[in-house]
């Protein structure tokens, strides 16, 4: 499976990849009976979550080179893990008028108003890297990203072989922010696999809000109330990065003497995968550039996408992450 994004040098091909690999009902056009408006002058206002992570960081700098390079306006604002300074963004955005707008979702719920007053005003919505949970999925032309249920699964894939001729394994949960997408479906994906045996019991489940510190943070707290753990599945590499910290203040081993399985694939959860103190990563590629580019592109052309784009990833051993680390982008 090839884990780098889809060149945006190959239109073409691109425009065909975008249908192939999503499933749902063709969505949204753009530009107007005069005719698509000049790439140069379109003007895109961007809402991101904040900074929370080595994932964010690097899918910001990546969705921001991706607009310099195709010469798109980007209007960036950063939300600090706030839902209500991404509505007064969009809102910002709406009455400067932008062309489009994107944005990736702190939480799932609460969007509907703001939306629609994007729908009003004409302005096409692409939601990235998060979806929303909205009845009215007219609100947004499309939503790329990642499945965050599939990356569950993925995880509890490796935990069910891991752990095959174990009697009983006690799992800790660390949890994304409370009511984000990836941290809702991430948390469901996992269960639905692991839930097939009686023998893997979730013993404790936290938000560590995607940081490195609540990782640690809540670890720290999780190893004094369940001195008996096997694993910790982690919703991200920050927050893994944080449980070794705990762990290893503890005096215990990690990857050795609790397992570590997270999701991401940033270059300091891989270099602990190379380590051996993480044991498993799901990749959660953070490079979405070009992809959201070709989707404001296509719009602006008349051109209609599909309502679902997923990003194509991967899983890493700790011997696929000694392989990939020299050239790892992120």
């Amino acid at each position: 499976m090839n884990k780098k994004l889809i060149s945006i040098a190959a239109a073409g091909a691109l425009l065909i990849g975008l249908a192939g690999c999503a499933s749902g009902t063709d969505a949204g056009s753009g530009g107007d009976a005069s005719g698509p408006k000049p790439v140069d002058e379109l003007v895109v206002g961007f809402a991101q979550v904040g900074a929370e992570s080595g994932w964010r960081t690097a899918n910001t700098k990546d969705i921001q080179a991706a607009f310099a390079d195709a010469d798109i306006d980007l209007k960036f604002s950063d939300a600090q893990q706030k839902q209500e300074n991404q509505i007064k963004a969009i809102r910002s955005y709406i009455q400067q008028g932008v062309d489009y707008i994107a944005f990736s979702p702190v939480v799932e719920t609460g969007w509907d108003a703001v939306l629609n007053e994007a729908k009003a005003a004409g302005i096409p919505v692409v939601l990235t890297d998060r979806a929303v949970d909205s009845k009215d999925d007219s609100l947004y032309v499309t939503f790329l990203g990642s499945d965050f249920i599939e990356e569950g699964k993925k995880a509890g894939d490796w935990v069910v072989e891991e752990f095959a001729d174990a009697d009983k394994v006690n799992i800790v949960q660390l949890e994304g922010t409370t009511g984000a997408a990836p941290a809702i479906d991430r948390a469901e994906g996992f269960a639905e696999v692991i839930g097939a045996d009686d023998k893997f019991e979730i013993v404790a489940s936290q938000t560590g809000d995607f940081t490195r510190a609540g990782g640690k943070q809540v670890m720290e707290a999780m190893l004094k109330s369940n001195p008996d753990i096997d694993l910790v599945y982690a919703h991200n590499d920050d927050m893994g990065l944080g449980a070794i910290e705990a762990i290893e203040a503890a005096g215990l081993v990690p990857g050795e003497d609790i397992k570590i399985v997270t999701v991401d694939a940033v270059k300091d959860g891989m270099q602990a995968l190379a380590d051996g103190k993480i044991n498993f990563i799901v990749e959660c590629s953070p490079l979405l550039g070009k992809q959201l580019v070709d989707v404001i592109t296509t719009l602006n052309d008349g051109g209609t996408v599909e309502k679902r784009i997923v990003t194509e990833e991967t899983t890493f051993t700790q011997e696929q992450a000694i392989e990939a680390l020299p050239t790892r982008q992120y």
